[in-house]
C-alpha cells in the first residue's frame, strides 16, 4: 500500500531507472480523478495497446474514444523503449478485475486465476500500455522488453516493492489476454526486474494454476434472474468463466464478456446445448439455462471443473 509520489518525482523514478521518457502535453494533470480516486496504489499493471504505430499509439491511450475516455494509461512503451508519458492520476486502464489477485498483489505473491471483477482497479495500479497489436503474432522487442523492465523496477524501486507488485491485465480481468505475442515472457521481466531491485529470486518454480471451478446451481439461477436485471450486475463470478468459454467457443462476442448472464449470454449457451459438442440438444433443451452435460461438456472443452 503506498500514496502515489507527485507527478514531478513519479518522472524522476523513472529517469533514474534509465529510463527514456517522452512527456506529452499536459500529462502531469490530465486524469481521470473527477470520476474517483486514485491510490492507495498496490502495483503496476501491463497491458498491450491492440494497435499499430507509436504515434496513434500515444494518442489513442491519450485521448481514448467513445467508448472510454483517456487517458487510457500512464505512459505507453513503445515498441524503441521510450515511454511517452501521457496521464498521472486515475487512469482508465484496469477496470473491475478481482480481489484475490489484489490480495495477492498486497501480499506480494504469485496472483490466483482470476475469475470474479469487483474490484476498482484504476484506483489502486499504475497502468503501462504497450506498443502490440495484440494479435499473438506481433513480436516484443527487446528493447521493448527492457522498457517495462526498468519501469516497473523504477516504481517498485520508489515504493520498496518486490517485482511481485507488477502484474498483467489477463492476471487481474477475466476474459483478458494481455500482454501476449513472441518475445513477451513474464516471468523472465520478473526475474530481470528482481535482479535490477538487487532483491532475491520472486518465485521457485511455479506450480500449475488450478482449473476454475462453476457452481451449476449458481449458474442456472444467474440464467434466470439475470436477463431481468437492469445494467450489468454480476451475480455469480463463475458467469465470467462461462461467457469467456462461449468467447472461445465463438459463440459470444468478446465485448459482451461482463459477467452478465444476460439475454446475449442465454443466446450463446443456446447455441452451445444445440451443438454436437454441447450435446446435440433440441426444443426446451436448448434453451440456454445450463444443464449438468452441458456444463460439463464446456468445462471439459475449456477448462473448468462443474460443482452440482
Amino acid at each position: 500500500m503506498a500514496t502515489p509520489p507527485p507527478a514531478r518525482t513519479f518522472l524522476q523514478c523513472l529517469i533514474d531507472e534509465g529510463v527514456s521518457v517522452v512527456e506529452v502535453g499536459n500529462w502531469e494533470d490530465h486524469n481521470r480523478n473527477h470520476m474517483g480516486p486514485w491510490g492507495q496504489v498496490h502495483g503496476v499493471m501491463i497491458h498491450h495497446s491492440v494497435t499499430k504505430g507509436t504515434a496513434a499509439t500515444v494518442k489513442i491511450c491519450r485521448d481514448g474514444h467513445s467508448a472510454l475516455p483517456g487517458p487510457l494509461c500512464h505512459g505507453v512503451i513503445a515498441k524503441d523503449g521510450r515511454v511517452h508519458l501521457v496521464g498521472y492520476g486515475r487512469t482508465n486502464h484496469a477496470g473491475l478485475g478481482d480481489p484475490d489477485v489484489l490480495r495477492a498483489v498486497i501480499a506480494e505473491r504469485r496472483p490466483p486465476l482470476d475469475d470474479e471483477a469487483s474490484v476498482d482497479g484504476n484506483r489502486h495500479f499504475f497502468g503501462f500500455e504497450c506498443e502490440n497489436l495484440g494479435d499473438n503474432k506481433d513480436p516484443w522487442p527487446a528493447a521493448q522488453i527492457e522498457g517495462i523492465v526498468r519501469v516497473v523496477a523504477a516504481i517498485c524501486r520508489h515504493h520498496g516493492w518486490s517485482a511481485r507488485s507488477a502484474l498483467r491485465h489477463l492476471d487481474w480481468q477475466p476474459g483478458k489476454v494481455d500482454p501476449r505475442g513472441p518475445g513477451m515472457d513474464w516471468d523472465d521481466i520478473l526475474v530481470r526486474v528482481t535482479k535490477r531491485l538487487g532483491t532475491k529470486p520472486v518465485t521457485t518454480p511455479l506450480p500449475k494454476p488450478s482449473r476454475p471451478v462453476v457452481d451449476l446451481s449458481k449458474l442456472a439461477a444467474a440464467a434466470r434472474s439475470n436477463p431481468k436485471a437492469a445494467g450489468t450486475p454480476v451475480t455469480y463470478s463463475g458467469v465470467r468463466i462461462v461467457e469467456a468459454a462461449l468467447v472461445d467457443a465463438g459463440l459470444l462476442a468478446k465485448p459482451l464478456l461482463d459477467g452478465h448472464y444476460g439475454t446475449a449470454t442465454v443466446t450463446a449457451y443456446a447455441k452451445w446445448q444445440r451443438s454436437k459438442a454441447g450435446g446435440s440438444f433440441t426444443g426446451d433443451d436448448a434453451d440456454g439455462i445450463p444443464g449438468p452435460t452441458s456444463l460439463k461438456k464446456l468445462g471439459a472443452k475449456y477448462g473448468f471443473d462443474v460443482v452440482a
